[in-house]
């Protein structure tokens, strides 16, 4: 529905996470006057983006809702203990997105589509993100080392044939390894893990808080002004957007970018729009001043979980809660991820859960596992780039190139299974 501003136009990005700083460096770059407004630093650990795993893979492009998910459910309801937690209380409020998620993967067909889909945001993008991370003078964030996935014996990596399949068909590489190849890539795993998976391709972010600052330093180089608040609404004018109200003041503009994160499903709802987002929430640990630890990220097929070594020690991240937002964390689930590092690292020597840091973060997760990006069906001049989930950190640059596009007013055909306008009539 929305008009595309002139170049040089006033623009307002709401968010400053991963997702939300990038799309205001590049629309400075195309010559745009832009605004960052958040209540939070680029960065910081309020951000969803500040505990993200730091994997920037090819191989994410298979959903989490695949074929047969919907015989688990039961189990996740019942199971404290499992990789994917539904809390029974939330199933009044998240039902009916529930039931669209399930679906969405529920044939092979589609789960292909959606692969289909998610691949241009993740070919390429350890590319994007070390040219970012170079110019930001943070270089040596991006870390090009290959990707590991394990499992504990062939039999179990040819029971994830659909998956590989699903990645072979997006043009992702890997090669196997068995157990004695595996020692010598990633000395210390478990003996349970006889066999691997090997990435070339993929790459990991050493500091996704830290990258998100240079990042935001490197925009404000360039032009993007930074302004702190919380939005309590919009002026609007026969449709149009014409300014964000924030803490007592209105910043003028053309157009605005929601970028942010869980709380675009509250922005949208007062612009009349649907963005029904649910938490998917994430967990991690992070051990620091290890004197071994993997040389590169290794995700465990059995236990859901990667670890990814970071500059400020080894993350265990994973865990899947579909909670309210508001909820209170379950700090369970990080308990949880610490246990299966000793598990997968048994020579590593940890600490107590009181010796590491742990963290919690809303991932805004839709039910087609597909983001929300581009205008609004019902306010002129209001874009949306939401609903990453757990692929806010890779997706980035493309997600910021994609609005550019559409900031300027061409056709994009190829975000047609990103339109929020597939949302009209699905409200939560």
């Amino acid at each position: 529905m929305s008009s595309p501003p002139a170049q040089g136009a006033r623009l307002v990005v709401i968010g400053a996470g991963a997702v939300g700083v990038t799309i205001a460096l590049h629309l400075r770059r195309l010559g745009h006057d832009v605004t960052l407004l958040s209540s939070d630093a680029p960065g910081s650990e309020n951000a969803t983006s500040y505990g993200n795993a730091g994997w920037l893979s090819p191989g994410s492009v298979v959903p989490i809702s695949m074929p047969g998910m919907w015989k688990k459910v039961p189990g996740y309801l019942l199971d404290a203990q499992g990789p994917l937690r539904l809390r029974p209380s939330s199933l009044p409020h998240i039902w009916l997105w529930l039931l669209r998620f399930v679906a969405c993967g529920a044939t092979r067909a589609r789960a292909r589509a959606i692969a289909s889909a998610l691949r241009p945001f993740l070919a390429g993008a350890a590319d994007r993100h070390a040219a970012l991370a170079a110019e930001a003078g943070v270089p040596e964030l991006i870390q090009r080392k290959g990707l590991l996935i394990v499992y504990p014996d062939e039999a179990a990596y040819k029971a994830d044939a659909f998956g590989w399949q699903l990645r072979r068909e997006n043009g992702v590489r890997w090669n196997t390894l068995d157990r004695a190849a595996l020692e010598a890539v990633c000395p210390g795993l478990s003996p349970r893990y006889g066999f691997a998976a090997q990435l070339p391709d993929g790459a990991h972010c050493a500091d996704p808080g830290g990258y998100v600052a240079a990042l935001a330093t490197l925009a404000r180089a360039q032009g993007v002004h930074f302004a702190d608040g919380h939005v309590g609404g919009f002026v609007l004018e026969a449709g149009q957007v014409r300014g964000v109200r924030s803490s007592g003041r209105v910043v003028a503009c053309d157009s605005i970018i929601v970028a942010a994160g869980m709380g675009a499903r509250a922005l949208g709802r007062m612009l009349g729009d649907s963005v029904p987002l649910v938490s998917e929430r994430g967990y991690h640990v992070q051990v620091p001043d290890l004197a071994e630890e993997p040389p590169l990220p290794v995700m465990m097929s059995d236990l859901k979980f990667g670890i990814t070594p970071m500059r400020g020690g080894m993350r265990a991240a994973g865990q899947v809660e579909f909670a309210p937002a508001g909820a209170p964390p379950d700090w369970r689930r990080a308990r949880i991820l610490l246990d299966c590092l000793r598990d997968g690292l048994p020579l590593v020597k940890i600490g107590g859960f009181s010796t590491v840091r742990h963290w919690m973060g809303n991932r805004p997760s839709t039910p087609d596992c597909l983001p929300v990006i581009g205008p609004s069906p019902s306010t002129r001049g209001v874009f949306y780039a939401t609903g990453h989930g757990h692929l806010g950190l890779v997706s980035a640059p493309w997600t910021a190139e994609l609005i550019g596009r559409m900031i300027g007013g061409d056709t994009v055909p190829e975000a047609a299974p990103y339109d929020p306008a597939r949302f009209l009539r699905f409200r939560l």
